[in-house]
């Protein structure tokens, strides 16, 4: 009876979370299944047309663009991150005298999260008379047109991404406190340099965390939205229109919920394909314990 009564406890405990999780996440869930399958213009009634929508979708030429875009944000975004993230983790992981400080500021940024005004601020710092260009013209560099070049504007927006590289710093950082010093003392006895030790040693030893925060990076710049849409609203020519803010034109701005509802599907996925992938692929470089 005892234990009878302890699982209804822990079932008690997990109510509100289980509550909010079939009325937030999986009741929307399975109605935009259902939708994307109709042609539901959000006022009126949802009328059931098949793979309508997805027949469309395919032919849709911003529909590859928007994808095309997407796959160059993540590309840039996703690496730059993790690389930079690393490479702070790295500096900010010597014995130095007030370290802990730096280690503050730096995760900062990672704070501020994707907000509408961390995006402001950024397009006032790159558009034509910003602080970039002012900074540019004080060394005798001539300004560059950041937000208004097709060739520019995705780089400069992949920018505030990998600016915010605040928690996977964090955690690169947290791994490289959890490598044991003998290993190192051990490199240097055989002699090996510097560049050595960070591959075989440093970089196996970190390759689980690699992983996570490649993982969630990548889900994370997929679904990318504020940045783009508050600096660039997808111009110049489309050169940012990435995949969210066409979602978000659809739904919100025609009003074809239904057509939304399945181009969230396809980005739903092409995630878990692209996340299956990774997984399937850490086989041959992610080690655990023993393995490195």
């Amino acid at each position: 009876m005892k234990r009878k009564m302890k699982r209804f406890e822990g079932y008690l405990y997990i109510l509100p979370w289980l509550v909010g999780f079939l009325a937030l996440q999986f009741v929307p869930l399975v109605n935009s299944l259902w939708y994307s399958f109709t042609d539901f213009q959000l006022l009126g009634d949802a009328k059931f047309v098949g793979f309508q929508n997805y027949r469309k979708l395919f032919s849709d030429p911003l529909f590859r663009q928007s994808l095309m875009v997407t796959f160059q944000y993540v590309l840039i975004a996703v690496p730059g991150k993790i690389i930079f993230a690393l490479i702070v983790a790295l500096i900010l992981n010597q014995r130095l005298t007030g370290i802990n400080l730096f280690r503050t500021l730096y995760y900062v940024p990672s704070i501020l999260g994707g907000s509408v005004a961390i995006s402001v601020l950024w397009k006032y710092l790159f558009m034509n008379q910003g602080v970039v260009n002012n900074l540019l013209a004080v060394v005798g560099l001539p300004g560059q047109d950041w937000l208004g070049n097709p060739n520019l504007a995705l780089g400069t927006v992949s920018l505030v991404t990998i600016w915010q590289f605040g928690s996977s710093m964090l955690l690169f950082l947290a791994g490289l406190k959890q490598i044991p010093e003998c290993l190192y003392e051990a490199a240097e006895i055989d002699g090996a340099g510097k560049l050595r030790v960070f591959f075989t040693i440093t970089m196996p030893e970190l390759s689980p965390i690699v992983l996570f925060n490649l993982v969630m990076q990548m889900i994370n710049a997929f679904q990318d939205f504020t940045p783009a849409y508050v600096i660039t609203q997808g111009g110049p020519l489309k050169s940012t229109y990435l995949y969210g803010l066409m979602l978000y034109d659809q739904g919100f701005k025609f009003f074809k919920m239904g057509y939304a509802s399945a181009l969230s599907w396809i980005l739903f996925v092409i995630i878990l394909f692209f996340t299956s992938l990774t997984f399937k692929s850490s086989q041959s470089w992610v080690h655990y314990g023993d393995d490195v």
